[in-house]
């Protein structure tokens, strides 16, 4: 199945929106090692909004603003945009879902 080009637009938006969020956590972190002029956390704080996987892959990978309380977020905005993606997607597997759906629950470990 081939990618309708605003599809393909979208997808690249995204990836590169995600890319930018990584960059800005590592380049905050840095800046903070080496006592320089930091972003400001409200700016990290949007970017985790937008792009939440890239985010948290900065917090985690950099290991930075974990232990900030309102960082938390960013584990809120990442399950939102899972719940968009799967709202999106839910049309488009049609009955397949359903049919994956009950395989999982049926699955002997969830009784």
């Amino acid at each position: 199945m081939a990618l309708a080009l605003e599809t393909l637009a979208l997808l690249s938006i995204i990836l590169l929106l995600n890319v930018a969020a990584l960059v800005l956590y590592f380049v905050d972190k840095r800046a903070a090692r080496m006592k320089r002029s930091r972003i400001p956390e409200r700016t990290l704080l949007l970017m985790a909004l937008v792009a939440p996987f890239g985010a948290l892959a900065g917090m985690r990978l950099f290991r930075h603003k974990t232990r900030k309380t309102k960082f938390l977020l960013v584990y809120l905005f990442l399950a939102l945009h899972l719940l968009l993606v799967l709202y999106v997607m839910l049309p488009m597997l049609g009955g397949q879902f359903e049919e994956l759906l009950s395989s999982l629950i049926s699955l002997p470990f969830m009784m």
